[in-house]
Order: structure tokens, then sequence, then C-alpha cells
């Protein structure tokens, strides 16, 4: 058993996409059509980081309750946590992006962290070996 997707709630589809392939070098693994249930039509969009096994469903937000979690998918707390093996790379890539960084990198027993904070607000661990 494991957890295969997780849904992000997202502004729009190809800001999303930008964001997690361009700046964080995800995979996007599928983009096509499809229709909500309310018959609008809306795409199945799902990213993953290279070689994981779990990926996001990036599903447009359909509505003032879905739009109102948008940035606030954890209520303020980290709600992802993307492990890399080379922090100071991974870091450095998003430093460079322009990814606001909310707690910068420290020393933890179980390695370095830093939070940073998608291009909506949802925060986020970046994770590496000491």
């Amino acid at each position: 058993m494991r957890v295969d997707l997780v849904t992000l709630v997202v502004d729009d589809y190809d800001r999303a996409i930008a964001f997690f392939v361009g700046v964080l070098g995800f995979e996007l693994v599928e983009d096509s059509p499809a229709q909500a249930g309310s018959g609008q039509a809306k795409r199945w969009v799902v990213v993953r980081p290279p070689c994981a096994e779990t990926g996001l469903v990036l599903a447009r937000a359909d509505g003032p309750e879905q739009e109102a979690v948008l940035g606030k998918q954890a209520g303020g707390r980290v709600a992802f946590f993307l492990r890399v093996d080379d922090f100071e790379a991974a870091y450095e890539r998003i430093v460079s992006a322009g990814v606001p960084i909310v707690r910068g990198p420290r020393s933890e027993p179980y390695g370095q962290v830093a939070v940073f904070v998608d291009y909506l607000g949802n925060r986020w661990d970046l994770l590496g070996p000491r």
C-alpha cells in the first residue's frame, strides 16, 4: 500500500505547471483534458519529483469554497515535504528563482531543512541529508 497522488488546489493549470516543473524541477507526468462533475472543461494534471512514486494532482479551484483554500491547504502549517539528495543545489535553485524562504537553512537531527512557500503561499519543507 502507498499514497499515489495528493491533490493540490491551484488557481491556474499553466501557472502551477510553470512553478512545479520550471522552478522546482518536477516532471509533468500527465496533462489531459477532462470534464468536471458540473460539465465544465478541466484538465487532469499530474506532476511529481524525478524518481518519486507519489505525485501531485494540480486541480484548478472550482467555485468560492475551493478558491478559499488556495495557499492555505494546511491552515498555515507546512503542508508538503520535499526531500532532496543535494540540499545546497536545491536550495540555491529555489532561491535563484525568487521563491520566498520562510525559514532559512538549519541543521536538525533528521538533516538539513528550510521552509519555503509555493507560488500560492502553501508552506513546504525542503529536506536534505545532514
